[in-house]
């Protein structure tokens, strides 16, 4: 078992919002704030917000502060965060970074942990496999039984390539009860195969962080976008390996631009702050949002009024989009 700080055993159900600083929050990601915020609220849960910003070189000065000022405009408050402090902080991930450290090691003394020297082009090349989300193809295993002449001989053919930790992976399937998409499993050595848990670059990977977070924060309930449900299936692999409880998940579809496309950063969607600097209530946008999601029909609306009302079954399973012409 992962030995850690970990707080008290949870007695009260523990929501979470997780949103990474890398830029102005955009209507999709606000949406799943909302959505969370109310499952929260609705079961009489904690709801912990947590930045991860552990991929440092993409956090955007001033974003963190940006966020939680676009949250609060909306109406949606937490118990526990970075402003707030709480039991099982810190908040922030770029400031847990020793936990990672101890929960790799824990992994490691499994023997679940190997280098990988793999550059991406290198897994392409030997990969007949599609592309899996935004990590790329399977894994082929290239590494994962190199014997300790190998390693060195790999390490001084590229000196200028630090080696990558990674996950070996044990076939079998994992599966999960999805509370909006329903059964799924995952047989994780077929899909992704062996993934990384600490990237080449030093950096720690988003699957072992949020799992250890999500393990050690006690978080029973995890709300977030369809997008990340080929994660889950790792996040469970990796919470049951370090002993820590494995919570609920709940994927909603994703919010669409006009143009039928995942609202995204990247493609410049409609923000928060850009609606606010053009004299948007946020009442308007909260409403637009939970039209989205079929949770009402109303124009304006506050966040706290779809409390009462809210319930996973009532959310629409279709991903839709947002209509300009809502917020003139």
């Amino acid at each position: 078992m992962f030995d850690a700080d970990s707080p008290s055993p949870v007695t009260t159900p523990r929501c979470r919002y997780a949103p990474s600083p890398t830029g102005s929050l955009h209507l999709g990601n606000a949406r799943t704030a909302l959505l969370a915020f109310l499952q929260a609220r609705r079961m009489g849960a904690r709801f912990i917000l947590r930045i991860e910003d552990i991929d440092r070189p993409r956090t955007v000065p001033g974003a963190t502060e940006a966020i939680l000022d676009d949250l609060r405009w909306l109406g949606i408050d937490w118990d526990e965060g970075p402003d707030k402090g709480g039991d099982a902080g810190p908040y922030l991930q770029s400031e847990r970074l020793a936990i990672y450290a101890r929960a790799l090691d824990a992994l490691r003394e499994r023997g679940r942990v190997f280098e990988c020297f793999c550059s991406r082009a290198d897994i392409l090349r030997a990969s007949s496999a599609p592309q899996i989300g935004e990590e790329g193809p399977r894994y082929p295993g290239t590494c994962r039984d190199l014997t300790d002449a190998e390693k060195r001989e790999r390490a001084a053919r590229h000196p200028n390539r630090q080696s990558a930790l990674r996950l070996a992976v044990e076939p079998g399937q994992i599966a999960f009860e999805d509370e909006i998409l329903g059964p799924r499993a995952f047989d994780l050595s077929a899909t992704c195969g062996d993934f990384v848990l600490r990237r080449a670059d030093g950096l720690f990977a988003y699957q072992l962080a949020t799992a250890v977070d999500d393990g050690l924060m006690g978080i029973t309930h995890v709300l977030r976008g369809d997008d990340l449900v080929s994660s889950t299936p790792r996040q469970i692999a990796l919470l049951r390996l370090l002993g820590l409880k494995v919570p609920s998940y709940a994927h909603v579809p994703l919010l669409l631009d006009g143009g039928g496309e995942k609202l995204s950063k990247r493609l410049g969607s409609a923000t928060i702050s850009a609606l606010r600097a053009r004299g948007v209530r946020p009442e308007r946008v909260v409403a637009a949002l939970a039209r989205s999601a079929g949770l009402t029909e109303r124009l304006a609306i506050e966040a706290g009024e779809l409390v009462d009302g809210f319930a996973l079954d009532r959310i629409d399973r279709r991903a839709r989009a947002v209509d300009p012409v809502d917020f003139d």
